[in-house]
């Protein structure tokens, strides 16, 4: 029987970790750690380690297409694919960040939305039968959604919005931003929220086109949100552990053999979230 393989993103540290840490002890099969930073991946590789659990690393930095297209390829020939990819990778500015809203919502959408699309644009092909996708969004997506102008929201639940349409409508909000317009364009005043709700519509249209490009191959790929969680990134006073953030992607990611639902979904506490 052929080796499974699961991937996680960006999980040297947070969410990250404690997602390779739950898939170390529940997932039948190989779990890779990957990080941008060879050093820290591997810290993080042997911290499991000393909990007895075994993860293996490989580098990959989600900006860098390159590193995605080489850890694709790894992959693929090692192993001839990977049968859960979780795109945890993200970055988010803090509340109090001096950096212009023009600077951060050019860096944010780069990493949380485009690099996850890369990311998306060359593992998908390599998702064996009976893969899991999940893609770490989060309910502030949701609030960014409905604060966006009426026409967006429209075309952002929309069942025919194309990835073309949303790429295009990401760069928008983008260029809007560098401009100082982008609350006449109808957009939220936040990054964050934007490219997370790109992430989740980009999830339904991914999951839309394997129902029909491969609707054969059980494949089921959902969005979800992991929680106000004690990170790095959400700050000390968040409510919820790293591993109990942990919960829901995890719980995606070993979605039964045989599964058929949730596909195309935002999910947040195991269950299916209204869009």
């Amino acid at each position: 029987m052929a080796t499974r393989v699961a991937v996680v993103t960006g999980s040297n540290k947070g969410i990250g970790l404690a997602i390779v840490r739950a898939l170390c002890k529940q997932y039948q099969g190989i779990v890779y750690l990957t990080a941008r930073d060879k050093g820290r991946g591997e810290e993080a590789v042997a911290a499991l380690a000393s909990e007895g659990l075994k993860a293996m690393f490989h580098q990959l930095d989600i900006n860098e297409l390159d590193s995605i297209t080489t850890a694709a390829a790894y992959f693929k020939d090692k192993y001839g694919g990977v049968d859960v990819l979780v795109n945890n990778a993200g970055i988010a500015f803090k509340g109090a960040d001096p950096a212009p809203f023009a600077v951060q919502a050019e860096v944010t959408l780069k990493t949380n939305f485009f690099a996850t699309r890369d990311m998306l644009t060359h593992f998908l092909p390599i998702i064996k039968a009976g893969g899991r996708v999940v893609n770490v969004s989060s309910f502030v997506g949701s609030r960014a959604l409905n604060s966006c102008s009426p026409a967006l929201q429209q075309r952002f639940r929309s069942e025919d919005i194309t990835e073309e349409e949303l790429v295009a409508l990401m760069q928008r909000f983008v260029d809007e931003a560098k401009k100082g317009e982008h609350k006449q364009g109808g957009w939220p005043d936040t990054a964050y929220g934007t490219s997370k709700t790109g992430v989740t519509t980009l999830s339904m249209i991914l999951a839309r086109r394997l129902s029909k490009e491969r609707p054969n191959d059980g494949i089921l790929l959902n969005a979800c949100c992991p929680g106000w969680v004690r990170t790095d990134m959400a700050g000390p006073k968040a409510p919820k552990s790293p591993d109990e953030g942990a919960e829901t992607p995890v719980y995606l990611a070993l979605l039964p053999p045989g599964a058929t639902e949730p596909h195309g979904k935002f999910v947040s506490e195991k269950e299916v979230q209204p869009w």
